[in-house]
């Protein structure tokens, strides 16, 4: 029933860097896009970075340079390298996938639990 499972989360000083993994079920297939939200308290949620199927990426203005997102098709996993992480990134990062359900055999998004990063000195 769990869909996408999260980890790599934790408090780190600023400067420091976390790597984010999510591992979705192998069962869902025809996968188009991975993507990194991030959501801060009293705030909506933000599109960090994405990655297409086709290796396409695309950063929000305020991590390009410091965050990197990845992927390993063939276990259906996205990563996020963050170096050079600052306070304004503490957020809970939730991890999104855009594919076909094996069950309904219909397209849809799919989100993590969510995993924390605070960054603090």
């Amino acid at each position: 029933q769990v869909q996408l499972v999260e980890s790599g989360g934790g408090l780190v000083q600023p400067g420091g860097s976390l790597r984010l993994s999510c591992a979705a079920s192998r069962s869902i297939f025809s996968i188009s896009r991975m993507a990194w939200y991030r959501q801060a308290p009293g705030k909506q949620r933000e599109l960090v970075a994405t990655i297409t199927n086709g290796g396409n990426t695309n950063y929000v203005d305020s991590v390009k340079g410091r965050f990197t997102i990845s992927r390993d098709s063939a276990k259906n996993t996205v990563y996020l390298q963050m170096n050079s992480l600052k306070p304004e990134d503490t957020a809970v990062y939730y991890c999104n996938v855009n594919g076909v359900d094996p069950v309904a055999f219909i397209r849809r998004d799919y989100w993590g639990q969510g995993t924390q990063v605070t960054v603090s000195s």
